[in-house]
Parts: C-alpha cells; structure tokens; sequence
C-alpha cells in the first residue's frame, strides 16, 4: 500500500512538473522575428492533400468539452524547446472531449516537438490540478526531468509530406 501511495504521490508530482514546463505556452512573449509564434487555424485539408512539411496531430484523451486546447510546434533543438516565445506556430481551438487532429506545418524537413495543453476552464492561466498537458513521443515525465524531457526524447523527423503523430493527454 505504502508502494502504491509512494508512485500516486510521484505520479503527481511529475505531472505537476510537466504542466509547469507546458505553462509556458500561455505566458506571452515579446515580437520576435516572424519565423516564430505564428498563429494558425486548423486546417485539416492541408495534411489530407500531403501538402508538407507538416505534421498530422492527433491529440487522444482530452477529459472534456471545456476550455481550450493549445497546440505548439517547435524545432526539437537545445536552444528552442519550450523556450519563451521560440514557438513556431500555435493552434488554438475549443476543446472536444475524446480525440482531436490538427494540420500542423512546418518551416522546412527537420527534427520538431509539439506541446499540447488543455485549459479547462479557459481562464488563460495553468490550474495544475485540472489542467493537462501532454509532448510529442509521449515521454514519461518525472521529477528529475523537471517536466520538461529533452529535445531528443520529443523530436519527430519530418520530411518534405506530412508526418502523422499521435499524442497522449495527461491530467493529475
């Protein structure tokens, strides 16, 4: 019983952690050049016609109809994962419980990551106990990664089509 607390307690603290790094896809950043934070509307049609580079996301797990969800892409490199303002594009739509895809595309063939988070209640700000979050490559996420895996474990290869990925929510 002690075993099953003790992996409760990490589970959630890792989580937590997670969402803390997620976080930043909510917090602005000042203007930078325009290769960064593009807001884009989904566009589904654009990944069915294999216009690339792009990546097919398909978000499983999403707890409810509340809220949005944001979805960030990034090049998987030390310098630009989940660092402020260093996003590539966002989508961000209302929330739908179960399964969602989106036409993500990219600058260029490389090595990308893509952050996910579903604000429940809308509120723009990151509630650790209702909020998810979920990364490319579903990498397990714990308290000596501090929320935030590496670049490598995230990075998905896209060529010059569409990459289809499928990602993982995570809530507390």
């Amino acid at each position: 019983m002690t075993k099953t607390i003790s992996r409760t307690l990490l589970h959630r603290s890792s989580l937590a952690l997670a969402l803390s790094a997620v976080a930043g896809l909510a917090a602005p950043a000042p203007a930078l050049a325009e290769a960064y934070r593009n807001e884009i509307r989904n566009e589904p049609a654009r990944c069915q016609s294999d216009k690339g580079p792009a990546m097919m996301v398909t978000v499983d797990g999403i707890k409810s109809s509340s809220g949005k969800l944001r979805v960030q892409s990034y090049r998987a490199t030390s310098g630009e994962w989940l660092v402020k303002g260093k996003w590539l594009s966002r989508i961000e739509v209302p929330a739908k419980a179960g399964t969602m895809t989106f036409c993500v595309p990219v600058p260029a063939s490389g090595t990308y990551g893509v952050a996910v988070r579903h604000d429940v209640n809308g509120n723009g700000e990151t509630d650790i106990r209702t909020d998810g979050g979920a990364m490319s490559n579903n990498p397990s996420i714990n308290i000596f990664n501090l929320g935030k895996p590496s670049y490598t474990k995230v990075g998905v290869p896209v060529g010059e089509g569409v990459k289809s990925i499928r990602i993982q929510m995570k809530y507390m």
